[in-house]
């Protein structure tokens, strides 16, 4: 086994070579478009710690690395030691409180240098929409079917899924208001609106 197996296997770098296969795999998972690497945990705030004001995600992932990397390289130099076992026992211990100081310095150091990367507000939400104007999608809307085009701020679209009450006349290329969310059907309640008093609506 080389010393970099038994490093990455041994204590005190098995604590973290988990983690960091998680870590891995989020991201992967993040590429792959399967995930968000904001998380659902979304921004830190730990600023009195000095690693606020990034993605939990990003913190976390940077924090496990480099506590990883520190652990393999101090075993690996405890391990090439002449040392009696009890010694090299303790030796690994201070590896590991090494490695926990080390990654705490490393993240709060690149945390203070990108936050401005990552602006403190709050992930973007369907609830948003309300008050915006969309187009309508399907050939009509009905108290059970409908779906619209509708804009955000940023100038992303969206389809989302629009239910009307009543029988106005919604039909594709109309423009509707959406005006409510029910969050049990997970869809938006819109009445017709005339384009002329969209506000957004270019001279």
């Amino acid at each position: 086994m080389s010393d970099f197996t038994a490093a990455a296997f041994g204590f005190p770098a098995a604590l973290f070579s988990a983690a960091l296969i998680v870590v891995i795999a989020f991201w992967l998972l993040v590429l792959c478009g399967a995930a968000e690497h904001d998380g659902p945990l979304g921004h830190t705030y730990g600023h009195a710690a000095g690693v606020g004001g990034v993605p939990v995600t990003v913190t976390v992932s940077l924090a496990v690395a480099v506590a990883w990397f520190a652990c393999i390289t101090g075993s690996v130099l405890v391990a090439r030691l002449q040392a009696p076992d009890a010694v090299r026992a303790g030796l690994d211990v201070g590896v590991l409180a090494a490695a926990l100081l080390l990654a705490w310095g490393v993240t709060r150091f690149v945390v203070r240098r990108f936050r401005g990367l990552f602006p403190d507000l709050p992930p973007p939400s369907r609830l948003d929409f309300i008050g915006l104007t969309c187009t309508i999608r399907t050939g009509s809307v009905s108290a059970s079917f409908g779906q619209a085009e509708v804009a955000a701020a940023d100038g992303s679209t969206a389809v989302v899924q629009v239910r009307q009450h009543g029988h106005d006349d919604l039909r594709s290329g109309s423009t509707a208001l959406l005006y409510a969310f029910d969050e049990d059907g997970e869809f938006f309640w819109v009445a017709p609106f005339d384009p002329a008093l969209d506000p957004r609506a270019t001279a």
